[in-house]
């Protein structure tokens, strides 16, 4: 089995990593007022279940349905958030991240406020998109994790954002490779242009060439699924996925166990 931190926490090599979306939180346009905060937490508690039951590896929290989204999250959906991820804590038994859209510092915050053993963001990059311009820079967000003392948050950087393009472009094996250097990563996410998107073989193939030696995972971040799972995991060391396994998917829906359990069944034939 290859080792590196990922394959540490959860006992494999090329771990699936399973979306918990949330619901539409409190001061969000979608929030359903009338369920409130226990319909959001019944619904996280069902698909958390299936993940689980389906044979998950370990999952992340996130606060996909807060559309149309900020780059700068508020008071309310911090506090729902550890509020939810604190609640399903007992019922884990797989590892846990978290991703509070598209803000690094309130990610961090939740990640230690509960617990999460990583968290994922645009850490690093400016962008120009559907939000307008997104400028981030990887060193407020080292500071901010040493501030509150969640060193112990592993970072994955995702560094070529969805829903936006890049305002200096350069070859993805190249971006790769500068922020391994410049920005301290504890694993690199590759995405397609939108969620459920696939990322790209080919520019998976050009990041590994590049990470060689570093010992830096990389995780396929969008659009993975059973059927390109063997392409896709040649040149990773795991994958995020979420909307494939929604019932239909569709990432709105709620989690499908018989999704989960014949995504799953194919990686373990691949790690075979």
């Amino acid at each position: 089995m290859a080792g590196n931190w990922l394959t540490e926490l959860t006992g494999v090599s090329k771990p699936i990593i399973g979306m918990v979306h949330l619901p539409a939180l409190p001061g969000t346009p979608l929030f359903d007022s009338d369920g409130g905060m226990k319909a959001i937490r019944e619904w996280v508690s069902r698909d958390l279940g299936a993940l689980q039951a389906g044979g998950i590896d370990a999952v992340m929290f996130c606060n996909e349905n807060d559309r149309p989204y900020r780059l700068d999250s508020d008071f309310a959906s911090v506090a729902a958030m550890a509020d939810v991820v604190a609640t399903m804590r007992d019922s884990l038994s797989v590892p846990f991240g978290v991703n509070v859209l598209w803000d690094p510092r309130a990610t961090l915050a939740v990640a230690k406020a509960t617990g999460a053993a990583f968290c994922r963001e645009i850490f690093t990059g400016a962008f120009a998109g559907d939000f307008g311009l997104w400028v981030r820079c990887a060193g407020d967000s080292a500071r901010y994790r040493r501030e509150i003392g969640a060193e112990n948050v592993r970072l994955l950087f995702n560094i070529n954002a969805e829903f936006a393009a890049p305002i200096a472009p350069r070859p993805v094996g190249d971006l790769a490779r500068s922020v391994a250097f410049s920005s301290n990563p504890d694993a690199i996410c590759i995405s397609g242009a939108i969620t459920s998107q696939a990322a790209n073989a080919s520019d998976l193939e050009q990041v590994a060439g590049a990470l060689k030696g570093t010992g830096v995972p990389i995780l396929v971040n969008t659009g993975f699924k059973a059927s390109n799972a063997e392409t896709l995991l040649t040149h990773a060391d795991g994958a995020i996925v979420g909307s494939s396994l929604k019932v239909d998917g569709i990432t709105w829906n709620r989690v499908d166990e018989s999704r989960v359990t014949e995504l799953m069944a194919e990686v373990r034939r691949i790690r075979g």
